[in-house]
């Protein structure tokens, strides 16, 4: 039955739930932060490891689909990348998981003095800590599980593909995509924060997601995963895939922890950037700062 039927049992109409205007929204997002930081240390480490985790599918899902994709446009290899990446929002928002990215809107509370801001650094730190255990541990699943030799090893490849490219952006270049990221992500989840239903709050999830990953914008979480994955599959026994890909551990040798951090640090400054002061900042002025 659509919105516009006739209940039969009542013979009324159901209502007709209007999505939320951005000062309700604000107003909703400043309670929820203080929903966040109010949970306890355990609880709210268990549900970033699922955020960890969640995000970790996204990346593995979209490695998968670019491999093998060179023969397509530039542009709808990465509009593919970024529509099954979207994956990893979908399953936090709608599954109920703490990610360190969106987190960054707990801004809004915090400047609005409805938590202090010890405790949303607090809650950022447990956060974060928990990500990165949820994007690895799935990493080190994946690699058990043998999936980087599908594809005659392709998808292996990718990931190396992938986590190379990263390592060897400049501090400057991961800092700035890092604040375009997050713009996007927590543009996103502030969309959702408008909507009534799972269907809605996904339609509102996809295009800000997709668009960052096509841009080719820089996500901490998901580079948690990436360089997790890479840096196994680099130095793992290799079960014949190097010389399926006619490759060597070399070949990748600035995949390594040190690349890894000096990657995560930019863009996890960025995203705090992007999320906390473009998109928090922001609309705690327009909409909270007079209260």
């Amino acid at each position: 039955m659509t919105q516009g039927d006739f209940n039969n049992e009542t013979g009324s109409r159901p209502p007709i739930v209007d999505p939320l205007l951005p000062p309700e929204m604000a107003l909703k997002a400043e309670r929820i932060g203080a929903e966040k930081v109010r949970l306890d240390t355990l609880s709210l480490l268990t549900l970033a490891v699922l955020a960890g985790a969640f995000v970790g599918f996204g990346a593995l899902f979209s490695t998968v689909v670019v491999t093998g994709a060179e023969g397509l446009p530039f542009g709808v290899e990465r509009l593919l990348a970024g529509l099954v990446f979207s994956l990893g929002l979908i399953l936090v928002v709608i599954g109920g998981a703490e990610l360190f990215t969106g987190n960054n809107l707990m801004v809004m509370a915090a400047a609005a003095s409805e938590i202090k801001w010890g405790e949303m650094l607090r809650a950022w730190g447990i956060v974060y800590l928990g990500n990165l255990i949820g994007a690895a541990g799935t990493a080190g699943m994946v690699f058990l599980g043998g999936q980087y030799l599908l594809a005659g090893g392709g998808v292996g490849e990718t990931a190396l593909v992938i986590a190379e490219a990263k390592v060897n952006l400049s501090f400057v270049r991961a800092f700035f995509l890092g604040i375009l990221c997050n713009v996007l992500v927590c543009l996103a989840i502030w969309l959702s924060y408008s909507a009534h239903t799972v269907s809605g709050k996904i339609l509102c999830i996809v295009p800000p997601i997709t668009a960052f990953v096509a841009a080719g914008f820089e996500h901490s979480i998901a580079n948690m995963y990436f360089f997790a994955i890479a840096l196994m599959i680099r130095g793992g026994e290799s079960d014949g895939f190097w010389e399926a890909i006619s490759g060597t551990p070399h070949d990748y040798a600035s995949v390594d922890i040190a690349g890894a951090v000096m990657n995560l640090l930019p863009v996890t400054l960025g995203n705090m950037v992007g999320g906390g002061v473009l998109v928090g900042g922001v609309y705690w002025f327009v909409y909270l700062r007079r209260r």
